[in-house]
């Protein structure tokens, strides 16, 4: 198979199954574009597979560990368009392959359904499946300092993360999953259990002050995962940007109203993607 054909597979998996991160990265150059999307598709291939729910622990583990060996040896899989698009980005940009063996540690340990007594516990989570993310799409992105700008990348995947890890405080619940730290949940005096019509039997002033002080977590690791904006070109720049700009929404709005948050999945419309990518490519981060 030729990049060509690979590159745009891997388009077509962002389109139709990058929701957020899609406003993002239509905002860079084709090169770069193409590379993210590569990152992108193989990414989401590791997360379907350990989310798949009607597969077995013991055969998703396998799972994983045969995305590994396929990432050792990239070049040895011409029929697989997510491979062969990686293998050419790969060669095209300095994109830090061995990120990815992080993100699939963080899956195997979604797989076993780990829980996280503490926020350092729950930072190495993150900083697996999420600032990964970050330092493999800086990779793509280029900046003339990596080792300083590396961190910064790392703490903006951290943010995402602890936001995504908000937004789905209901439907993880009911799957079984607690991500937030139990520590924070003792301190609030929460157990995120829910009654026999799926509502939490919290107190709703504990709850919400659970929540926000989440929030105010992930706004630091913002604040720090920011600053990587200015180490990038303009396009890259917007492209982070719009990402971060995005995720930043959905977390303003779940501080706002944490329990209505906490009953259903906050997200944006279309339309408010779209003005935040657009304010990103001027450059404004808001």
């Amino acid at each position: 198979m030729d990049a060509s054909t690979a590159y745009r597979h891997c388009e077509s998996v962002v389109r139709s199954q990058a929701r957020n991160f899609s406003y993002g990265i239509r905002l860079l150059p084709p090169p770069k574009r193409r590379a993210l999307s590569a990152v992108y598709a193989f990414a989401r291939r590791i997360d379907d597979v350990g989310d798949d729910p009607a597969a077995p622990v013991a055969d998703r583990l396998a799972a994983l560990a045969d995305e590994r060996a396929r990432l050792a040896d990239l070049g040895a899989h011409p029929g697989d368009p997510v491979l062969v698009a990686l293998a050419d980005a790969a060669r095209r940009h300095p994109i830090p392959l061995g990120a990815f063996g992080e993100l699939i540690d963080g899956c195997e340990a979604d797989v076993r359904g780990e829980a996280y007594d503490t926020f350092d516990d729950l930072l190495w989570y993150c900083r697996c499946v999420a600032g990964s993310v970050g330092r493999l799409s800086l990779g793509v992105f280029g900046t003339a300092d990596p080792a300083a700008a590396a961190p910064h990348a790392d703490a903006l995947g951290v943010a995402l993360q602890v936001t995504n890890i908000l937004r789905d405080v209901r439907e993880d619940a009911l799957n079984g999953r607690v991500y937030l730290p139990a520590k924070d949940l003792a301190r609030f005096g929460c157990t995120l259990e829910r009654d026999g019509t799926g509502r939490t039997t919290d107190d709703p002033e504990r709850l919400a002050s659970l929540i926000r002080f989440q929030a105010d977590r992930a706004g630091r690791w913002y604040a720090d995962g920011l600053k990587l904006l200015p180490m990038l070109d303009r396009r890259s720049a917007a492209c982070a940007g719009a990402m971060a700009g995005i995720y930043r929404h959905l977390l303003r709005r779940i501080t706002a109203d944490p329990l209505t948050a906490l009953e259903t999945r906050t997200s944006l419309p279309a339309w408010e993607k779209a003005t935040v990518s657009a304010l990103a490519m001027a450059g404004i981060h808001r």
